[in-house]
């Protein structure tokens, strides 16, 4: 990589997402990735929390992203990036969980059997409830285990520390209706065990290294092909 482009990446760490979207627009379309590696830890979190798989909440992410791109003249700026892009992935995975549900529900049809249960159950052991290793492990557990109205809310305000008025616009709610939703959830997965992970809060749902790597990768790829696709005759 020559130098200029070196130092140009360096100094564009520390430009704001209006900036970063303003050159990309203007065709330096490789600044694209100081967007996601600046949100994939986000965007991870909030796609898991909806979708509850890590796989799908990849491919989430790299939907995301592709979808932001093709539309980022059309942000508006009316509210801040970050908010418009974990919206666009919000509506991604809730889009996953209803053609999900759709297919579900034709194969309860199909089967004479009684229909599972989706209920996420997990009872650490003794060793994993006493490690402090395994704390963001347990806190994942408890946050999968909320149910759907309020899961989402617990995730962005107290993991990503949106404010509630920013966790309101990603999620389409009142800021009411968060703060409801968010007492609702504290209370399911207890105060005590929130109190407690404290910090660890932060390492649980980590999305960094190969994982981040892999969905650059891949964004960029999808990219590239749209692009072939749009310049063949």
């Amino acid at each position: 990589m020559p130098i200029s482009e070196i130092n140009t990446r360096a100094s564009a760490e520390s430009w704001t997402d209006e900036e970063v979207v303003d050159r990309v627009l203007a065709g330096e379309t490789a600044l694209y990735e100081i967007i996601m590696r600046r949100y994939n830890q986000r965007l991870y979190r909030v796609a898991r929390s909806i979708v509850r798989d890590d796989a799908e909440a990849e491919d989430v992410m790299q939907d995301a992203y592709v979808r932001a791109y093709q539309h980022l003249n059309q942000f508006a700026r009316l509210s801040p990036f970050s908010t418009w892009l974990t919206r666009i992935a919000v509506h991604e995975s809730l889009a996953r969980v209803r053609r999900r549900s759709r297919v579900e529900q034709l194969d309860l049809n199909e089967d004479s059997g009684s229909p599972s249960t989706h209920v996420v159950e997990r009872s650490p052991n003794p060793e994993q409830s006493t490690s402090n290793a395994e704390l963001g492990h347990l806190l994942e557990d408890a946050v999968l285990s909320l149910p759907d109205q309020f899961r989402t809310v617990l995730m962005l305000r107290d993991v990503e520390e949106l404010s509630t008025a920013e966790t309101a616009e990603a999620l389409g709610l009142t800021e009411e209706n968060v703060k409801v939703r968010l007492h609702r959830a504290r209370a399911l997965v207890r105060a005590w065990f929130v109190d407690r992970v404290g910090a660890k809060a932060k390492e649980a749902f980590s999305f960094m290294g190969a994982r981040c790597d892999r969905v650059v990768e891949s964004v960029f790829r999808a990219l590239k092909d749209l692009d072939n696709k749009s310049t063949t005759p």
